[in-house]
């Protein structure tokens, strides 16, 4: 079936920004809307995954990494500065500085962190990029797997190839690959295949064995500290706030859930925004989990308005699911 989010003008539909997305449960692929098999990047929403590498590497116990800097390894954050001194003395226990990190530079996403910095006069550096974390991750699972940290951003880098394996094992295909935004892999894979990663995060008992304590403590690590893998008033923060819900967004309109409780049981959830709307997905994440039986509560995705540079509200944004039942 058809799923969209509409952007109205006045009464009108200007844009229709159409959804695919699929939900796997414990018998397998449960419901979908638009294409299920859909091949698409799952961007940051790859990073619980990603972060599985430090319990797999053995470098948590390694390097005594804390539950606040695995969370931050799974993280899309704000660039707090609570987040920038989590990321900072992660770093520092494993002997690097920031300049270790390859993902760039950008201003933090957060209005207050940005505006504190121009007013002390002061630049972002790598611990402000919302991908810090990961990185920082990264380069401990090289160093625990004995490999050199320079060049942990490359495919062939014994990193890159364990992520890429744990994709596999979970997803049950190969992932194809791309650079990501912050210059380490990224992976493509189906949504139905994506949701069924999501769905062991949910249910760990339910992946090979290896895997299930990894994925265990992600889940755990992830719903105990929300506001490190995002920040406060973020999509992913709220939810694991309110929710039994591992929550994920991803760029270009990607998002992942992990449901470890609804009417149908522990769910995985990958959905696009085939045109990449952020703003869309927002909408039809929230409207997909009221759907499903979840309750967030009042959240500002629950039809926006649409405001112009005046402030003056010119439509809204609407949210229109129907879903195909296995």
């Amino acid at each position: 079936m058809n799923a969209w989010v509409y952007a109205y003008r006045g009464q009108e539909v200007e844009n229709r920004h159409r959804i695919s997305l699929a939900i796997h449960g414990p018998e397998g692929l449960l419901a979908y809307a638009g294409n299920p098999g859909l091949w698409t990047y799952m961007r940051s929403s790859a990073k619980p995954f990603q972060a599985l590498a430090l319990f797999l590497t053995g470098a948590v116990e390694r390097f005594g990494i804390t539950e606040e800097e695995v969370a931050l390894a799974t993280a899309s954050h704000d660039g707090t500065p609570r987040h920038v001194a989590v990321a900072s003395g992660f770093l520092a226990k494993l002997g690097l500085g920031p300049e270790a990190l390859v993902c760039g530079v950008h201003p933090p996403s957060s209005r207050e962190a940005r505006k504190a910095l121009e007013e002390a006069g002061q630049s972002p550096t790598p611990l402000h990029h919302n991908c810090s974390g990961k990185h920082a991750g990264m380069l401990a699972a090289a160093l625990a797997l004995g490999a050199s940290p320079e060049g942990y951003e490359t495919p062939d880098h014994p990193v890159q190839v364990l992520n890429r394996k744990t994709l596999r094992e979970l997803s049950g295909v190969e992932p194809l690959l791309a650079i990501d935004g912050c210059s380490v892999p990224t992976f493509s894979l189906p949504l139905s295949r994506a949701a069924r990663a999501f769905y062991l995060l949910a249910a760990p008992e339910r992946a090979l064995e290896a895997y299930r304590e990894p994925l265990r403590k992600v889940q755990q690590i992830m719903r105990r500290h929300p506001e490190l893998v995002a920040g406060p008033g973020s999509i992913d923060t709220l939810l694991m706030e309110r929710l039994p819900v591992v929550a994920k967004r991803g760029a270009d309109g990607y998002y992942g859930l992990a449901l470890l409780e609804s009417p149908h049981g522990p769910l995985g959830i990958a959905l696009k925004v085939e045109d990449g709307s952020a703003q869309a997905r927002e909408v039809a994440v929230v409207a997909l989990l009221r759907l499903l039986g979840l309750d967030p509560g009042p959240t500002p995705w629950d039809q926006p308005e649409r405001r112009n540079y005046r402030g003056l509200q010119v439509g809204y944004l609407k949210a229109h699911l129907e879903l195909t039942w296995v």
